[in-house]
């Protein structure tokens, strides 16, 4: 079989989880071998329904008494107890931190290669990957052999897709964990003051950059963006003056998006911006220079003002609305 680990947020299962979940089941059914899921959250089994559209033929659901907060060595742990009792071809998690931080311990823990930010798998004498290097300017194609790969997805890299299963089963897992495992884990979550749509969930992206002139200049993406239903993102250039908080930060330090349309205005467009917002359907770049990366790069571009172009746009919006 092919294990997967489904990240859990708010009683539901995380969107990078059901993409990891599409990779590992092309995978598993290549290698003719059954897709099953691990969760760690307190009422996983309530998810076993939308784990079964994505192909999860039976949910480990592990439980424990130390288990009250994410502690990444007890959660290592936890499956590598799994995959001793499953003996799986490969696990799969989420490019997340979380998801990284896991898998990377568990390949500590059996000794085993691990490959990192994968994008494409195929299956055949070993397994042929693609895998994103340096925050994803680089792509990398390796070969990887071992009794059990260990792959973690390239957030928003893999189209999520259903492909429902008839039914999937629940076990209950206990593991042996000890106080040791969970020495490092959360103790408190603290909010965000940013208000509105988190930057990877938005499906409109608003996102300015040094050419906006200002702080007080970011007024008018706010309003476009309000129009769009959408959340404003900035440049690393605008986040370094000051101008929005490193929260809005789009790029390689910053929020990786996936948005149905990225709105780039006064962004030059640098490597390491594109690596956060390339995930994004379509991309409209507002420049007043034609050779700039990121008008090269978009899908549409207007050569001009950004302060001229975005309100004629929040006019016709405007108008269009009445």
């Amino acid at each position: 079989m092919v294990l997967a680990l489904a990240e859990v947020r708010e009683g539901s299962v995380e969107e990078v989880s059901l993409e990891t979940l599409t990779l590992a089941r092309n995978v598993a059914e290549a290698e003719g071998e059954a897709l099953e899921a691990v969760a760690f959250a307190d009422g996983a089994s309530e998810l076993v329904d939308e784990l079964g559209e994505f192909g999860v033929s039976r949910l480990h659901v592990v439980e424990h008494e130390l288990l009250d907060a994410y502690a990444p060595d007890a959660w290592a742990e936890s499956i590598r107890g799994l995959v001793d009792d499953r003996e799986p071809a490969a696990v799969f998690a989420p490019g997340t931190d979380r998801g990284t931080e896991v898998l990377a311990r568990l390949a500590t823990r059996l000794d085993l290669p691990m490959a990192a930010s994968c994008t494409a798998v195929e299956v055949g004498d070993g397994y042929e990957i693609t895998r994103q290097r340096w925050g994803g300017s680089l792509i990398e194609h390796a070969r990887l052999d071992a009794p059990t790969a260990l792959l973690s997805v390239a957030p928003h890299e893999v189209a999520a897709e259903a492909a429902p299963v008839e039914e999937t089963a629940i076990e209950r897992f206990t593991p042996e964990l000890d106080e040791a495992d969970v020495a490092v884990r959360v103790v408190r979550w603290e909010e965000s003051d940013a208000e509105g749509v988190p930057l990877p969930e938005a499906r409109v992206v608003v996102g300015g950059g040094r050419g906006v002139g200002g702080a007080e200049g970011f007024g008018q993406l706010e309003e476009l963006a309000e129009l769009l239903a959408g959340t404003v993102g900035a440049s690393r250039a605008a986040v370094n003056e000051g101008w929005r908080p490193h929260d809005d930060q789009i790029g390689q330090t910053g929020a990786k998006i996936s948005p149905e349309l990225y709105v780039a205005a006064g962004i030059s467009g640098a490597v390491q911006h594109w690596v956060g917002c390339k995930g994004a359907e379509n991309v409209l770049a507002i420049n007043t220079d034609p050779e700039a990366a990121i008008v090269r790069k978009a899908d549409w571009a207007v050569l001009g003002d950004l302060h001229e172009v975005v309100p004629a746009i929040v006019e016709e919006l405007r108008a269009a609305g009445e």
